[in-house]
């Protein structure tokens, strides 16, 4: 039967939390792990049901169940934990319809979230300066390292395109590089002086004694000869973030996430930085918004003298 006003006294009880222990149990044959986990997400959903005024599984609206899914990512719950939680909702729904203690099932159009993307750890300005700095650049591959870095951050190129880049694709006097995205699609980005500076150094200084016929062009050589690799390029960034003695786990992309979140930090147009990461979908770019949400917060936080 339908839950009544006078089961709301008790949540579990109006909820029929027990009954949907033993369905899981005994007739879906669950293992008592997932039993467990299932009936503390139903626990927590009872929780915000009752604190919107919610009393019985039936007064729980669609909209409701949303807004629930949306304050659990708030809460920093991993994605994986999320989608289980749907789909204990889903299941603890269709158990109510079929027992007849639920009329209606609120969990027909809410969807799923897919593979939430997640960002990478994000470097601070402070942060990528010592990253910058830590190659030695007494020591000629040092030099490499500090202008694949310097670049890489500059640019917010991907990897893949980093190791691809030509001598020729640097236009020192503008300031500027030709990078060559995915589908070998071309866009053309600023660099900064300081990149362009470490680039030009080992350009002219260092890569002609790597070359020994075997550099195919490329502008970033391993110390054989042969056009850096991409793993080549991660073990160099990785290196450098141990030398700089940084406890986040620091890839070519935490360069490139960095790149797009201090720009828009600093107030960059979104547009503007779609255009110089090479993402054809705005949607894409926005990710990094996300990022910059949480730094006004904690700039609020810090200055507002009521935050």
């Amino acid at each position: 039967m339908v839950a009544t006003a006078t089961d709301a006294d008790s949540p579990k009880r109006a909820f029929f939390l027990e009954q949907f222990r033993d369905y899981l149990a005994l007739e879906a044959g669950n293992s008592a792990n997932t039993v467990g986990n299932y009936v503390r997400d139903i626990v927590r959903l009872i929780a915000h049901a009752a604190a919107k005024g919610a009393r019985t599984p039936d007064a729980v609206t669609a909209a409701q169940l949303r807004e629930f899914v949306y304050d659990l990512k708030d809460l920093g719950l991993a994605p994986a934990t999320i989608r289980r939680q749907i789909s204990a909702i889903r299941t603890y729904y269709r158990f109510l319809v079929g027992e007849g203690h639920a009329t209606r099932d609120p969990t027909e159009r809410l969807e799923s979230p897919k593979q939430w993307r997640t960002l990478p750890t994000v470097l601070t300005v402070a942060e990528v300066g010592r990253l910058l700095a830590a190659p030695n650049t007494d020591e000629p591959l040092a030099i490499r390292d500090r202008a694949l870095l310097e670049f890489t951050y500059a640019t917010g190129a991907r990897v893949s395109e980093v190791v691809g880049l030509r001598p020729q694709d640097l236009l020192y006097e503008d300031g500027l590089a030709r990078i060559f995205g995915k589908g070998a699609k071309e866009r053309i980005v600023p660099v900064g002086r300081r990149a362009l500076g470490a680039v030009a150094l080992y350009a002219r200084e260092i890569r002609p004694g790597l070359d020994k016929g075997k550099g195919r062009g490329i502008l970033f050589l391993n110390a054989r000869g042969a056009p850096l690799s991409r793993v080549g390029a991660w073990t160099i960034i990785r290196r450098a973030a141990k030398q700089a003695g940084l406890t986040k786990r620091v890839t070519p992309h935490t360069l490139r996430h960095s790149f797009a979140t201090h720009l828009l930090e600093g107030g960059a147009d979104l547009r503007a930085v779609q255009e110089m990461l090479g993402h054809a979908d705005l949607a894409t770019t926005q990710l990094y918004t996300h990022v910059d949400r949480e730094y006004l917060r904690t700039v609020h936080r810090q200055f507002h003298p009521r935050a």
